[in-house]
Parts: C-alpha cells; structure tokens; sequence
C-alpha cells in the first residue's frame, strides 16, 4: 500500500471558499492531517447545493472537498484553537479573515506557514476588496478575451479560476513547509486569485501588445474549429498546428482547404458563418463516437463534450478506475496523482460540525520542535535552492510545472532540439524577425529562469550526454504523449538504472493506460472532456471552451506532484516515479457538475454570466462600444442598493428566487441604464452605492492595473532578442523575495556549451557536436 507522503503534516483550515478547501484536499490526498475550524453553524461551503438540501445535511461539493477531514468549532481568540495553531505546519486562510487577522497569525506562530487565497492578495490598495469570482474574472481579463463580436462576451463556468488558485498555491505552500523544517522559521504564502486568473485566462495577451508594438486593444476570439454540432451531441477540437489544421480538412473530406484562405484563423473568425456552414454540413452526418475515432486516427485532439453524466461514462476514466465512491455513496474523481504506480486511497467521509472539538491529539508546538532539531539552513534562500531539474517538457502545461520549480529557486534545465524545438516557440510568432523562433511570446512568459539546451535524442550521442545529464539531476519532468519518450527508450526503467535516487515526473494529456493512451490533447481538449466547456457560454449559444486554464491546472498539479516525490525521496532514499495526467487534474478541477450529477442527479449547465447564487448577474455594455460592465448581486442588500440607483422596484423581486426567475426583466432595466453612461462613472456610481460592480477590464493592458502594479506581479524583464518588456511572475508572494524573475527565457541553446562543460566536454567535443548539427542555436524545420 502506497505511503502517505504527508503523514507528518498537519494543516488547519480556516478557510470558507472553494480554493482553501481543494488547497486542502490536496493535502489530504497526500497523506496529511487537515483540521477545519469552523462556527456553531458550519461552514458556507456546506450548504452550496443544486437541490435542496434537507436541515443539516451537506451538499454534495463540500463532501467531496472535505473528505477526509476533521472539524472542529471555535474562532482565532479561543486558547484551544491558538494551541492548534501552535503545533501545525500549514494554517490556510482566505478572505474570511483580514490581512490585519493574518498578519497578527503569522506574528504569533512564527514557525508554521500560512497560505493566504484571497480576491486580491494581502498587500496592495486592493488587498480589503472582496470581489466574487465573477468580478475578479472581469477584472483580470478573463471575460473580455472570449466570445464573438454579435454577443456579449462569457465568462469561464464553474467558478473554475478559484480551484485554479487553490493548484497555484499548492507547490510554494509544501516547499515552503519543508523549508521551514530545516531552517526553523516559517513564511506566508500571499496567493492572489485574480493574479492567477490574469495569468492563466488571458494567454499573455499584454507580452503579445508590447512586443508587437500595437497600440489598439486586443479584441474578443473564438477558436474555430472548436466544438461543433455532430449528429448526436457535440464534439470539440483543437487545431494548434497547421498539420492539426490540414489534418481536420481531410477528416471533413475538404482537402482543399488544407492550404486555401480558410488555413488562416484570422479568415475563419471574420467569415465564421461561412466557415461554419462547410464544417456543419459534414458534422451533421456523423455521430460524435464516428467523429472522435476518425480525428483520433489522424492525430487531431478531439473529445465528446461533456456534462456530469458523460464524464462519469467516460470509456478512458472507466478504464483507468478514475472514479470512485465516497464515504457517503455518490461517485467522485480520485486524486490526479500516482506515485510508483498506486493512487492514493480514497479519503474518508466529511465531518460533522464540531465531530472533533475536544479530540485533535496534541502535537509539540513547531518552536520547540526547531529548537530541539538544531535547525539550519538559509531562511531567506527560495526553499528549492539545490535541486535540479531536466525539463522535457513542451508547450504550456509542463514548462509551467518546470517554471514554478525554477521560480522556487531550482535550477531548471530546459531540454530542446534543432529539430523538434518546444511546440510554442511556434505559436505568436513575429514573422518578418531574423531570429523569429525567438518572438512566440507564450513562450517566453513560460520559460523564464531556466537553462536552455539542444540535444538530437534520436542520436546515440545526444541520448548519452541527456543520460549523463540525469544522473546529476534530482527530477525529470516530460509531458509527451507515452510513445515519444519509450520511443527515445529514455522511460522510467531506463532513467532510474542511471540514477537510482531520481524522481520522474509523466504527464501526459490522458495517463500511461487505457485506450487513449496515445492520443494527444491540449488544454481544449481537457476542457471540452471535463465538463469545464458544458458549464461555459450563452444558454442560447453552444458551449464554449474556457480558454487557459487547464495547463496551469495541469502544470500545478504536476509541479505538487514532483515536491512529493523529492519529499519521499528524501525519506526513502530510492527513486520515485510520478504518472500525473493532465485530464485527471482538469477534471478534479470541474468535480462540482460532477458530484452534483452522482449525489443528486443535478445537471449543471452553461449559464453565460449569470449565476446560481447571484441575481441579477451581468455585463452589461455602456456608452461606448466594447465597454462593458460587469455587476453580480450576491444579498438582498446589494439588490435593493443596486435597484435604488437604477430606479428600479426593490420589493418587486425581494428574493433571490424572484429574482432569478425575472432576470431577463432586470438586465432590460440595468441595461437601460447602463447604455448612456460612461463605463468608469457607472463603476463609481455603483460602487459608491454599496453593489459589486467593475470594468471589464482588457486583458492586452493588465499591466496597468493599480493592484498588480503594487504587488510587482509584472516584472520588467530584459531578453537579448525581443527587447525589454513586462512580464508576469508568480501569481503569490512570499517574505524576502522582491521579484520573482530573475533571468531572461533562454534562447534555443543559449546554455549549450556552459551545461556540456559542466558534464566534462572539452571545447573541442562541444564544437564537434555543433558542426555535425547534434546540437545548435537554429530550428532545423
């Protein structure tokens, strides 16, 4: 049976949202011993259903989160639960708490970490905003990126962006912990949710206007093709690449597509109803399973999209025993994570209110346990500082797991070739540059702070010194589909026979079994699988992809994944082999539609901008074309201040309930009202008045914003290529680092000869290898 990785860990939770409770849950699916605190009442959190929920009873989303766990009733001025806090290595805390309560934490238990999720982070002028998730979106640029010109732009369903920051917060939190162990001091872990979304929902749109030199906004997108209407439900795609693009046109039995006009996204987007029309005509003839397997034989990212229902039907998860039943009898993801070949064991139920008040065995508070163990170390040096990493990785969702090492001090050594340079050194490139494979700017914003080289795999040599490479090394981490690397013959067997004390990290899109073993996905395709699509989009629209978030998401749950392989390394002195799949993560991501549909039967389903909890919900545009503002009524109070502006009834819809049975009613009236009125003296007016209101801001200028320009979220970066630019680092922030970036993305081979002397080459050797092109500083295409 695997070993829990964080037996010795305990965390206390004294969070109310979403984020803190998955932060959580993956503490909890390691091994550690979370605690919650909570009120007489309970936790919010347990009374979020899409039934109604009998007196007492929880709803199906916080039994899943905390599973596992235990509960306890009390509040921060009680001496048991500062006792608690004394002995615990992780205290999670969100906007529940103020800056001021943290603060007076952190002064009190010097020794533990805490991680702080909240809207805006816990230093900056808008550290005391508390925006739902639906205005962060709009605030950090996630709503404004999406959606054709004829509609309203949408947010991402699901409220997908705060378990987004609970993934982003899990990788600084162990590393932080287990600093601490060896020095004996703790931190605070500053988690911003709506830097997170400006990171992951915006595709760095703000790098692409300044490196481009453009001066007018970036405009709303769609992705085509994308997901389509097959005969019998509907089916998503991504065509990344020019061969996906070409390999689409023979699937639909148009090759003379492949290099016409409509090759051109730009092309497509402006004359979407024509190019619709084509797509339609062969998609209405086939069945999604037909359409799945053919674009599956040409290599095409392809999946059925999915609601609840269809995830849990899913053959692949079936296949690979994904889902499992809880405690309480429903269906629900199991962790994304296996380590040596085992999943972590089901979780527990969820606890009573209060079932462990007075029953938490007592641990040695962490100040006596630091000055017992004669702590050492550097409390200031990034608490990664002396590993290394062989990154393989390519695209965004692993460079992003090997980025977050590298920001947390690794030294992180990012493996191309001439030949197959990373995918996204392809993508927004500046054509017309000399050295154009240096201009792709998603690139760039993923790979800073690491070592660039080139290696041929394919050659005998280049396979060798990348072998000599890992047996220095402390984690490999590759995210190809499984055949690339067993084809190189630089598996798990392979690695761990040069480096018995290694941790390998895989991250394929669908896993290292079952029958999708060798298909390729991409973030959309995690979002169409996942049921993240189905919750994204107009009610009288299709479903639309999210956009972004699924490579962080995969990229943080690898990176987690690869701090507790160093971490049983560590405690075993043996080697560790780590599968975390990208779609397994995406879908913990999306568990809400999920176990709604298992426990309750609950279909959950796209609602554009509106919400379950809020009424009315909206953007709404002003005066000016393009300016939209976004409002979201989540109490009766913000209704009746928001009605009194308007000049609306207040008593007429009192209720949420009447509410939302009148929404189309209300966004008439706040529409009126918004359509003659200045986008920024309709924000102030509003929230002058005591209603969640604000801009829709563009996500090509975030880095503009007052708050991320406080916190430094956008560090000006230098690169030898492309010039000086702003760029965003962490989406958090830790005591005694000032900036997060400290090196420039590497150019293709920039560290060539400086990592082969470092394996023992002479200059003579390196010179060899570059005349005979093994390895080089230009694509070779």
């Amino acid at each position: 049976m695997l070993t829990p990785v964080l037996q010795d860990v305990r965390v206390v939770d004294l969070s109310s949202g979403i984020a803190g409770a998955y932060l959580s849950r993956l503490f909890v699916d390691a091994g550690a011993d979370v605690v919650r605190v909570e009120s007489e009442t309970g936790a919010a959190l347990r009374r979020r259903s899409a039934v109604p929920l009998a007196e007492g009873a929880n709803g199906a989303l916080f039994t899943f989160l905390a599973a596992g766990t235990r509960s306890v009733v009390g509040a921060l001025s009680d001496g048991a639960i500062e006792e608690l806090l004394a002995s615990t290595d992780l205290i999670v805390v969100d906007d529940a708490l103020t800056p001021a309560d943290v603060d007076g934490i952190h002064q009190r238990h010097r020794f533990g970490v805490i991680t702080s999720i909240r809207p805006y982070g816990l230093e900056g002028p808008w550290a005391e905003k508390r925006l739902n998730e639906f205005l962060l979106q709009a605030d950090s640029g996630s709503i404004l990126c999406r959606g054709h010109a004829s509609m309203p732009p949408y947010m991402a369903g699901g409220d997908v962006f705060e378990w987004m920051a609970a993934c982003y917060a899990a990788p600084p939190s162990l590393a932080a912990i287990d600093r601490s162990r060896r020095c004996g001091q703790g931190e605070v872990v500053d988690v911003s949710i709506a830097e997170s979304t400006a990171l992951a929902a915006s595709t760095f749109a703000d790098l692409s206007q300044q490196m481009s030199g453009r001066t007018d906004l970036a405009a709303r997108s769609l992705e085509t093709p994308s997901i389509e209407r097959a005969e019998d439900g509907w089916v998503g795609f991504n065509t990344n690449t020019r061969q996906q693009f070409q390999s689409f046109c023979l699937m639909i039995e148009r090759p003379d597509l492949m290099d016409s006009e409509w090759a051109d996204l730009r092309t497509r987007t402006a004359r979407l109803d024509e190019w619709s029309a084509i797509v339609n005509e062969w998609m209405a003839q086939h069945s999604v399973a037909e359409i799945v397997e053919l674009a599956s034989e040409l290599r095409v990212p392809v999946a059925r999209v999915n609601d609840g229902a269809g995830v849990l039907s899913e053959e692949h998860l079936v296949a690979r025993g994904f889902f499992a039943d809880t405690a309480e009898g429903f269906r629900a993801p199991r962790s994304p994570r296996m380590i040596d070949g085992e999943r972590p064991p089901i979780p527990g139920p969820a606890p009573a209110i209060g079932e462990h008040s007075g029953r938490i065995e007592s641990r040695p508070r962490l100040e006596s346990v630091a000055t017992t163990e004669n702590a050492s170390g550097d409390p200031t040096a990034r608490p990664l500082t002396g590993i290394r990493v062989v990154d393989l990785t390519s695209w965004w969702a692993g460079p992003c797991a090997t980025q977050a090492m590298a920001a947390l001090g690794a030294d992180v050594i990012h493996v191309e070739s001439v030949t197959h340079p990373d995918g996204m050194r392809l993508t927004g490139m500046m054509f017309g540059k000399e050295r154009w494979w240096e201009w792709g700017h998603m690139f760039l914003a993923a790979n800073h702070d690491k070592r660039g080289l080139t290696l041929d795999l394919n050659d005998p040599q280049g396979r060798e010194l990348l072998l000599s490479l890992v047996e220095g090394a402390d984690v490999v981490v590759e995210n190809f589909s499984p055949r690339v690397i067993e084809a190189f013959d630089l598996d798990w067997n392979v690695l761990r026979e040069r480096n018995p004390r290694l941790v390998m990290v895989r991250m394929p899109a669908f896993g290292l079994d079952g029958p999708w073993r060798e298909r390729v996905g991409f973030a959309q395709t995690m979002e169409q699988m996942s049921g993240m699509a189905a919750l994204t989009g107009h009610e009288t629209d299709q479903p639309r992809i999210p956009r972004g978030p699924c490579d962080p998401i995969a990229g943080m749950h690898g990176c987690f994944a690869a701090l507790l392989g160093i971490r049983k390394r560590d405690s075993t002195g043996g080697g560790v082999f780590i599968e975390s799949a990208m779609v397994e993560g995406a879908i913990n991501c999306a568990a809400e539609m999920i176990v709604e549909y298992s426990a309750n039967g609950a279909t959950l389903s796209r609602l554009g901008n509106r919400s379950r909890f809020a009424a009315p919900q909206g953007i709404y545009e002003t005066v000016e074309s393009e300016q939209w503002l976004a409002i979201s009524c989540d109490s009766d109070e913000a209704w009746r201040s928001l009605a009194e502006v308007i000049g609306a009834d207040a008593e007429e819809f009192a209720t949420l309930e009447d509410r939302q049975a009148a929404h189309d009613e209300i966004d008439q009236l706040v529409a009126r009202w918004a359509e003659n009125r200045d986008l920024t003296q309709a924000e102030e007016e509003l929230v002058g008045a005591g209603v969640g209101a604000i801009a829709c801001r563009n996500h090509a200028v975030l880095r503009f914003h007052p708050q991320f320009e406080a916190r430094g979220f956008y560090e000006l970066v230098e690169h030898c290529e492309v010039g000086i630019h702003y760029m965003p680092g962490q989406p958090y922030r830790m005591r005694g680092i000032e900036r997060w970036i400290t090196n420039a993305t590497p150019t293709l081979g920039q560290h060539n000869h400086e990592i082969l002397t470092e394996l023992g080459l002479s200059a003579a050797e390196i010179a060899s290898l570059e005349q005979s092109g093994r390895i080089g500083t230009i694509p070779v295409l």
